[in-house]
């Protein structure tokens, strides 16, 4: 009985004690926050003394915080006498002499432990990550360069010196690590490439990891993988040409399937440099019919060059020549479901372009009527054949088209286009009541574009048929409107004109101006373009297209005149001046980008 009566005195002791030590803990903590450093020292000073193990880190860190440097000294050694053999005592030592002044000293206990770095992989990990803990990252680095020499192996700790070369954004050593890593770990290339094209700021430091490779393509010329990065970052500089040469050259080195150049010719396409695109389709051609890519590249190639005849400037001989690479494709692969969305493509062509609407409309028709096409390339081609019957002067009978993809295809995106178009042929027809009682429908669509144009063209009717009810100003507008989306440029032009002359007293300008920059636009005629669109957010910055005359100002300077600082004035100009534009989450996006952001996600 005495015994047990003993026992359970000297667990009450031991909990009040643990309770007490939880008090005072908490109150240091709360006297340190409120900035009473003396205070907290005071009393972590009392919990040292009762277990100096556990309260150490926090009682020498705030001596060092209040500037106690002989003390934190004295008490660094003690622990370091205390335990010979653990050297985080060590480093804080270090700690305490670099925040008085004192780096050589420091430096010199850290030297003299690598100096008697054990050839321990655990170990040197280890050491390495109290380092990093105490913030030093330079000697952190300079223990896994010398755990790499102890243990006799250079791929050692690469994982852990791209973390620590990235948080220094030391960019040569970042750059040499990642290629000792990456040939071991293909996997982490995509990584590699993101990590790098984050932290590089311009040609200086591609040209940097292009010596790179260059040299490590002349030790190891079997390596496949710094090739492959060569052409990444070629493509990072806009150098396409060397890209496209560098991918085929391992190519024809590797004999192998053309992939990889299949692939790299997709980014190409994308990043507009039609020219290499086409060159390397025609490359992939030129591998016979057996390769894989045979099909797949000479229907890639024909886009290519659809692309870029109609990106640019072009005259009726490129046209025709783009119409017989398609014709012949078809002759070679037949009419049928696999080559059906070429057959739309020349469809397209041919109406927009050549102004051929009843060639257009048979070929349509001989897709729609084709067996196994996919319900979205078949709703396409529907609403396309629908155009053309609104081109050819049917209205009901591109009506009929439309409503069927918009019952079809219900709450979908191509049934909100499908919509879209149906209100777009009443306002071409001057039903405007009708059209605007579907577009203010639009206006809620899941599409920003379609949301955006919907609002638009709803703002117009109803701006216009307050001015003039019979609505006979907007009815020549929306015919300059329809000859403008049927490609005949000339004769919107006379039409929008005409409207000035015929109705002087319309309030149309902005409109007719936005007409004619889209116009301009349509031929690539840029710079003039630009003299509409400022016109428009000059003298008309309160009216309906003054937002998207800004956001196109930007757009333009960004991405066809290559003056990026002044589209940066003008997607600012929609963030500070149209806060309520559909524009605004984009304009955002992309200002921040040119400002060079890396996390332009908000």
């Amino acid at each position: 009985m005495k015994r047990l009566l003993v026992c359970f005195c000297l667990t009450i002791s031991f909990i009040s004690g643990v309770l007490a030590q939880d008090s005072d803990l908490l109150l240091a903590k709360q006297f340190a926050a409120n900035g009473e450093e003396q205070k907290a020292l005071d009393i972590y000073q009392k919990l040292y003394k009762q277990d100096n193990e556990q309260y150490f880190s926090a009682y020498i860190n705030l001596m060092l915080e209040l500037k106690k440097f002989d003390d934190a000294e004295s008490l660094a050694k003690k622990m370091i006498r205390k335990h010979p053999g653990d050297q985080q005592y060590v480093i804080t030592l270090g700690t305490a002499y670099t925040q008085q002044g004192a780096v050589d000293k420091a430096n010199a206990l850290y030297d003299d432990m690598i100096k008697n770095l054990p050839a321990d992989q655990g170990q040197i990990a280890m050491l390495a990550a109290q380092f990093y803990q105490n913030a030093n990252i330079d000697y952190a680095i300079k223990i896994f360069e010398q755990g790499r020499k102890l243990l006799n192996n250079e791929t050692l700790f690469s994982y852990e010196l791209i973390n620590l070369y990235r948080y220094k954004r030391d960019k040569p050593a970042l750059t040499e690590e990642y290629l000792n890593f990456l040939p071991v770990n293909p996997a982490f290339l995509s990584q590699a490439e993101n990590a790098l094209s984050g932290l590089y700021d311009g040609p200086a430091d591609y040209d940097m990891l292009r010596m790179a490779l260059l040299k490590r393509i002349q030790k190891d010329p079997q390596q496949a993988l710094y090739p492959e990065m060569l052409t990444w970052q070629y493509l990072q500089q806009k150098q396409f040409d060397q890209a496209l040469n560098q991918s085929l050259a391992l190519s024809r080195r590797q004999n192998d399937d053309g992939s990889s150049v299949f692939e790299l010719c997709s980014t190409l396409v994308s990043d507009e440099a039609y020219d290499e695109a086409i060159r390397g389709y025609e490359y992939l051609i030129s591998k016979g019919k057996d390769s894989p890519y045979y099909i797949s590249a000479k229907i890639e190639l024909i886009g290519a060059k659809n692309l870029k005849v109609t990106s640019g400037k072009y005259t009726t001989d490129d046209l025709l020549s783009l119409e017989k690479d398609y014709n012949d494709l078809l002759a070679e692969f037949g009419k049928n479901s696999n080559t059906a969305f070429a057959m739309q493509k020349l469809a397209n062509l041919e109406a927009f372009k050549l102004h051929k609407l009843a060639d257009a409309q048979k070929l349509l028709e001989e897709v729609v009527a084709l067996p196994g096409i996919k319900p979205s390339l078949l709703a396409s081609c529907k609403l396309d054949l629908g155009d053309i019957s609104l081109l050819n002067n049917k209205p009901w009978d591109a009506t009929l088209l439309y409503s069927q993809v918009e019952i079809d295809y219900s709450n979908t995106a191509i049934g909100q286009d499908a919509k879209y178009r149906n209100a777009k042929l009443a306002y071409y027809t001057g039903d405007f009541k009708w059209a605007k009682g579907q577009l203010d429908v639009l206006k809620a669509a899941t599409s920003e574009l379609i949301a955006n144009d919907a609002l638009n063209l709803s703002l117009l009717i109803s701006d216009n048929i307050v001015a003039d009810s019979t609505g006979a100003a907007l009815k020549m507008y929306a015919r300059a409107d329809l000859l403008i989306f049927a490609e005949q440029p000339d004769k919107a032009l006379i039409t929008l004109d005409s409207i000035d002359q015929k109705y002087p007293d319309n309030s149309m300008a902005d409109g007719i101006l936005m007409a004619k920059a889209r116009i301009l636009i349509q031929q690539k005629n840029y710079p003039d373009a630009v003299i509409f669109l400022k016109k428009i957010a000059q003298e008309y910055s309160s009216g309906l297209w003054a937002d998207d005359a800004v956001f196109m100002l930007g757009d333009i300077y960004e991405n066809q005149l290559n003056d990026k600082e002044q589209a940066k004035t003008y997607y600012q100009k929609i963030i500070t001046d149209y806060a309520g534009s559909l524009w605004i989450n984009e304009a955002r996006k992309r200002f921040r980008v040119l400002r060079g952001d890396k996390d332009t996600s908000s």
